[in-house]
């Protein structure tokens, strides 16, 4: 044992020895060059950071805008006669899922006081405004306004906008919490956002991301409209049915858009989530409140999509031409007195740009046309015979007028939407009928459009009269302001009675 430990006290020594070494030069530096580098290890850099992603800075940030944005933030309910797939089912789902959902789901008849659709709102004034999505709210008969401190509402529909995917609800109240919009213009790729809603039935559920591109078009609001307008944020913040209608806001807690879309095979989150751009929103919103309608501008052209490879394709076969497909609208008609004839662009131009929005795709030249107002002026770059030009079109609306209106100035066939052409008297012969028009043009979200009425089907009476001319339904109707009964026959020829309050 003796022995043993002879042999280890020389290395014990040693070691003692090493370690006061290197504690004495370790203070021996510190104490006397302690304002000194260790440049043989590294050079000192006050920019060096550790490579772990640190949330403080970014954490607060996101505190602060969840809770502005969760209080202004509210549930939406949609009770319609309509029958749904579950009574949880977001009617985001109906419309955005580009895969149709799940087809193994069966409609069923909604319970007694439950909700056919749910989706989400965002308060934007303290008297109870409140913007939403027009798929959101579709087909109710009764909305109900659920806030995130519970206190529920029933809500009144000002108006709608299916072009755009907007509407605006007002709920009677003072004083309450609210979101500024912010300029969408501004908005960067790449930029911190978060989403805000009630997905699944999770009341104010906020989830974070990133901008992930600028005005996209994904072709969904043809769904619900002829002439759509996208020009979509998209952002991988997670949304998912419910969150419809919810707020896309910066860090600084300002909306920035209207969450509204997943692209999706599962109808749930898949990392791609769009929200209509808070500028397009805060202008349909403005109308609407302003005018009771909104205040559209229109070219007066039929467009091409030269971006779209299989519709040119299919244009040149039908035609016999030979266009070729890539960025610009190409125009296959002028409208006679169109703002676009009388600036005079023509049949075979393409336009190529819009202010200072460049025009690759028909969603680009509807966005930057439709964003404005009858009266309002652009100039339209175009392509004529390879040969490059600009003009300056005074918009028009869809009377060809440049004047705003508000809903007084409108006709009896502008308010209900539709138009209507008389029947043949073999035509009544042939089929028993005694009266009827044919509807014609009928509106997307248009009263005629919510009882069920598509083109070509037959109204036969009005209020309990017959009815055969265009006239005949201006007659009924012009200066009435209660309920309209209208009786009509669908394409099965069964007859049917659904009614509508006078706008």
């Amino acid at each position: 044992m003796r022995n043993t430990l002879k042999k280890l006290i020389p290395y014990a020594v040693v070691g003692v020895m090493s370690g006061a070494t290197t504690f004495g030069a370790f203070n021996y530096f510190n104490v006397k060059n302690h304002d000194s580098d260790f440049n043989y290890f590294a050079p000192k850099t006050s920019d060096a950071k550790y490579a772990s992603f640190n949330m403080a800075g970014v954490g607060d940030d996101f505190v602060k805008a969840a809770k502005m944005t969760v209080p202004a933030v509210v549930s939406i309910k949609n009770f319609s006669n309509k029958k749904s797939r579950t009574s949880d089912q977001d009617m985001f789902d109906f419309f955005f899922n580009p895969f149709g959902g799940n087809p193994r789901q069966q409609q069923q008849a909604p319970p007694p006081n439950m909700p056919t659709g749910m989706g989400s709102g965002v308060i934007i004034s303290p008297d109870g405004y409140i913007i939403s999505n027009n798929h959101v709210i579709a087909g109710a008969t009764k909305l109900e306004v659920v806030l995130s401190n519970k206190k529920s509402y029933v809500a009144n529909l000002v108006g709608t906008d299916p072009t755009t995917d907007i509407a605006l609800l007002k709920i009677e109240e003072k004083g309450l919490p609210y979101l500024n919009f912010a300029n969408s213009d501004n908005v960067e790729v790449g930029q911190w956002v978060l989403a805000v809603g009630n997905p699944m039935g999770l009341n104010s559920t906020v989830t974070a991301g990133i901008v992930s591109a600028k005005g996209r078009s994904i072709d969904l609001l043809s769904q619900q409209s002829k002439s759509p307008i996208e020009s979509f944020i998209q952002t991988d913040a997670a949304i998912n049915p419910g969150n419809s209608g919810g707020a896309l806001v910066n860090p600084n807690g300002e909306l920035i858009g209207i969450n509204s879309a997943i692209s999706s095979k599962t109808g749930y989150y898949e990392g791609y989530g769009f929200a209509v751009p808070s500028n397009l929103a805060r202008k349909v919103v403005e109308d609407i409140k302003q005018f009771g309608l909104v205040q559209r501008g229109f070219l007066g052209v039929v467009p091409l999509d030269l971006s779209d490879e299989r519709t040119v394709a299919a244009y040149n076969q039908q035609k016999k031409s030979n266009l070729k497909s890539g960025d610009g609208v190409y125009l296959i008609e002028v409208a006679d007195k169109g703002g676009a004839e009388d600036a005079g662009l023509r049949t075979g131009d393409i336009i190529t740009k819009v202010d200072n929005t460049a025009v690759s795709s028909y969603y680009d030249l509807s966005f930057a046309v439709g964003s404005k107002r009858p009266g309002d002026k652009v100039a339209v770059s175009y392509l004529r015979n390879g040969k490059q030009s600009t003009v300056n079109v005074t918009l028009k609306d869809q009377t060809g007028g440049t004047s705003l209106r508000s809903k007084a100035d409108l006709s009896v066939t502008e308010k209900i939407g539709s138009e209507f052409e008389p029947l043949s008297e073999k035509f009544k012969t042939d089929y028993g009928l005694t009266s009827g028009v044919i509807a014609k043009n009928v509106q997307d979200g248009s009263e005629m459009s919510k009882i069920g009425i598509v083109d070509n089907y037959i109204v036969i009476e009005v209020n309990g009269k017959p009815v055969n001319s265009q006239k005949d339904i201006e007659k009924i109707l012009q200066g009435y302001s209660g309920n309209v009964q209208v009786k009509y026959v669908d394409e099965m020829g069964r007859i049917t009675t659904r009614g509508f309050k006078m706008p």
